[in-house]
């Protein structure tokens, strides 16, 4: 059997040292320097331990600053499924309720922007074809806890009243709902989860270490002619959030 990598052993000592409260939440540690020289390990195998313990939640870096223990946070319950599409209010905002905490988003609607190749693929469209783009920002008590960028065909939805998703009588209604609106009935959603790293801006507009991990879904939704009529990218940060998939069953 091989031996544990040095990196996951320091990882292991220093959750050990949390868990036995030598250090205590916001505490911050000490240099990597002087970690690596009391376990016989070098810097960069503190620093590869140390941004497991980030992605994981367990720690968190502030720039310019150090490594500080993470204050605890619970972790968000994120409901995937197409039955929890309903005429009114909204399933973020059931699960957030759900958990006692107060849910908000921001967003941000861009109008015929040109789709880029891979949107053009899943929307079934020629790229460049313009796009309306919404940017969101979900939050939990104030708190950042998911990303979504959408996009429609603006040939879809161009000169109706639900062309601004998030303005107009139909604001924030879903895209089921928006679409019912201008007789667009959505049969089913398509979903690709994949785990990877965040990028830089995700990071800073989820307040989580470049490092950290996410969990990347594309999202396209289908009208009942097989029609491309939305796609997203959702990203949600694995240490603070759990994406649960709920599977309705027809009787």
């Amino acid at each position: 059997m091989s031996e544990q990598p040095p990196y996951l052993r320091i990882a292991d000592e220093l959750r050990q040292r949390i868990a036995e409260h030598v250090w205590e939440p916001g505490d911050r540690l000490p240099s990597r320097a002087q970690i690596g020289q009391e376990c016989g390990v070098g810097e960069n195998v503190v620093r590869r331990a140390q941004e497991l313990l980030i992605s994981q939640g367990v720690l968190e870096g502030r720039a310019g600053s150090g490594t500080y223990v993470a204050e605890p946070r619970e972790r968000v319950r994120v409901v995937r499924s197409s039955a929890r599409e309903q005429p009114s209010g909204s399933p973020f905002r059931q699960d957030m309720k759900a958990l006692r905490l107060q849910s908000d988003w921001e967003s941000r609607t861009d109008a015929k922007v040109p789709a880029p190749a891979e949107i053009a693929t899943r929307l079934g469209i020629a790229e460049g074809e313009p796009c309306v783009r919404t940017t969101y920002e979900f939050l939990a008590d104030g708190k950042p806890v998911q990303l979504s960028t959408s996009w429609e065909p603006y040939a879809v939805t161009g000169g109706t009243l639900v062309v601004l998703p998030e303005g107009g009588p139909h604001a924030g209604a879903g895209v089921v709902n928006r679409m019912a609106a201008i007789g667009v009935t959505i049969s089913h959603a398509v979903e690709q989860p994949e785990p990877r790293h965040a990028t830089a801006e995700e990071a800073s507009l989820l307040g989580i270490q470049k490092a950290a991990l996410v969990t990347h879904i594309r999202r396209t939704y289908y009208s009942d002619d097989g029609r491309p009529v939305e796609t997203a990218d959702i990203v949600v940060p694995a240490a603070h959030c759990e994406i649960v998939y709920e599977i309705p069953i027809n009787r």
